[in-house]
């Protein structure tokens, strides 16, 4: 009896751990996310033990033409882009150009950091692992939200001006330029553009058929590709394709289900695709997904997760016992999900056209929920909480503040010379803004991005609020003006109002003077 009872517990956790949603399951959960996070369309599949086991386009890929999403609908994948970079260096290593240690000058004998010391110890490796120093996005805004105007020669001149919060190497804060960096290292070493190395050396040995390296490089004549799509004053509205295609290493790639489910595959078969052949070598392949930065993690949570980490690429996490290696990306009007479970050979791919990254969160949580013996654990309701929560706590914030903007211009108890506050102001990374006087009062208008713009509004004192023409960015900002001894505004610093404003829109990192 006892020895029944043992093999009976060994089959229900083996059937436990390897239990699959079954499709209908799987609609019904798509479905449920589209309508409760107002999302246009989503694209999901499932791998599991080297094959494709799910593979669905739901809902339309845009809001103008109504056209469904299919299993070859392409999408921007966003930040799912790195580890497309660092397997780009990982394939250098493999040869021999390049080793994960040597100095980024060693390439790029122009980049330059906060600091001399951490300018000549910066490697490759320290490219790919978010552990600069700097905070948390950045110098994101030379390529967020629009595609501004900036070279890639600029922005890499531009990182010697982006201040520390951290001693070097000695915490996680998420970073996208140092991937850009990371891609000219690869052209470098490779001899051919990003761009190229993706489309030539990863995507097409894999099988890859639609997807391309840059949003610009989609033939005019394919036409399954969504439109983005974002919230705006209340209301979900498509909102243009603005990604900077000199930030693609970080970010730039667009791609299908029928294309990464080979991608998912050949990472959880350490680089063996097509009866052996090797795009990669699994001794880079188990670098990429060793734990280089440590994460702060409270113990437990849904997972029982004790430890989190970033890879060359990925995310790493313990979940539940087992091994999870993941990536989420995220573009204006398009966020994204990848996640692998390498030990159950499980991969999950989440492909949305709306910036709410409850859906993608939702369903991957649910699907993966299934296979870790979890009963439903309804994760549509616990993230629509949540969301509602952080909406109601954002809205309480701008409510007030706008309400009290509207008292005091009723009262006409703000006194303001346009004189005083209008002019061209200079940030030493960011470049030039104009606070212009027009009809309606002052104005702000950014010259490098040119969409970040609207009108600028009285607050407090020297406080003024800068409330954004696109109301789709739903970054809306502070503007604190220094003042000299005449009253005459010689300088600007920034901060974001809402607490649900994109880690990207680093405001705090302006530093404006009066020209």
């Amino acid at each position: 009896m006892k020895k029944l009872f043992t093999l009976l517990f060994i089959f229900f956790c083996i059937s436990s751990a390897n239990a699959q949603m079954s499709e209908i399951e799987i609609d019904s959960l798509v479905k449920l996310t589209l309508k409760t996070f107002d999302v246009p369309g989503i694209a999901v599949a499932v791998v599991k033990d080297g094959k494709v086991v799910h593979a669905k386009g739901y809902g339309i890929r845009s809001l103008i033409t109504k056209a469904p999403v299919d299993v070859n609908t392409l999408f921007g994948i966003a930040s799912n882009s790195k580890a497309f970079t660092s397997t780009g260096l990982a394939m250098m290593v493999d040869e021999g150009k390049l080793k994960w240690d040597d100095k980024v000058t060693d390439y790029i004998p122009e980049f330059k950091m906060y600091d001399p010391y951490v300018t000549e110890s910066f490697t490759v490796r320290d490219l790919l692992t978010h552990r600069s120093g700097l905070g948390l996005g950045s110098g994101d805004l030379m390529f967020f939200p629009d595609g501004s105007t900036f070279t890639k020669q600029e922005m890499i001149y531009n990182l010697r001006f982006l201040k520390k919060v951290s001693d070097f190497r000695t915490k996680f804060d998420y970073d996208n330029n140092l991937y850009i960096i990371a891609g000219e290292v690869l052209a470098k070493v490779s001899g051919m553009c990003w761009e190229d190395f993706v489309e030539k050396r990863i995507m097409k040995p894999i099988g890859f058929v639609a997807s391309k390296a840059s949003y610009n490089r989609i033939p005019k004549k394919y036409k399954n590709v969504i439109d983005a799509h974002a919230p705006a004053d209340g209301k979900v509205i498509m909102i243009p394709h603005d990604w900077s295609p000199v930030a693609n290493a970080a970010g730039g790639i667009l791609s299908n289900l029928t294309d990464l489910t080979k991608w998912v595959i050949i990472q959880m078969n350490d680089g063996k695709y097509d009866n052996n052949k090797i795009l990669f070598s699994k001794e880079v392949h188990d670098e990429m997904w060793n734990p280089q930065t440590i994460i702060p993690t409270a113990p437990g949570g849904a997972y029982n997760t004790h430890f989190s980490a970033y890879g060359l690429g990925w995310f790493l996490a313990d979940v539940k016992g087992y091994k999870q290696v993941s990536h989420i990306g995220g573009l204006a009007g398009t966020v994204t999900q990848i996640t692998l479970l390498p030990e159950l050979k499980l991969g999950i791919i989440v492909l949305t056209n709306q910036q709410q990254g409850a859906a993608f969160s939702a369903i991957t949580n649910s699907i993966k929920d299934s296979y870790l013996g979890y009963q439903n654990r309804g994760w549509v309701k616990k993230y629509k909480d949540r969301v509602a929560a952080g909406n109601a706590e954002a809205k309480t914030i701008t409510d007030k503040l706008f309400a009290d903007i509207t008292a005091r211009q009723k009262n006409n108890t703000v006194k303001l010379t346009d004189s005083l506050f209008t002019g061209n102001y200079h940030d030493k990374w960011f470049g030039d803004i104009i606070i212009s006087a027009k009809n309606t009062g002052l104005f702000f208008q950014s010259l490098k991005s040119p969409r970040l713009n609207g009108p600028v509004l009285p607050y407090k004192a020297n406080t003024f609020i800068v409330k954004w023409t696109d109301r789709s960015f739903d970054a809306d900002a502070f503007l604190i003006f220094s003042q000299d001894k005449n009253g005459k505004a010689d300088g600007i610093k920034m901060e974001s109002i809402s607490p649900l404003t994109d880690f990207s829109f680093d405001f705090q990192d302006l530093d404006f003077k009066r020209k």
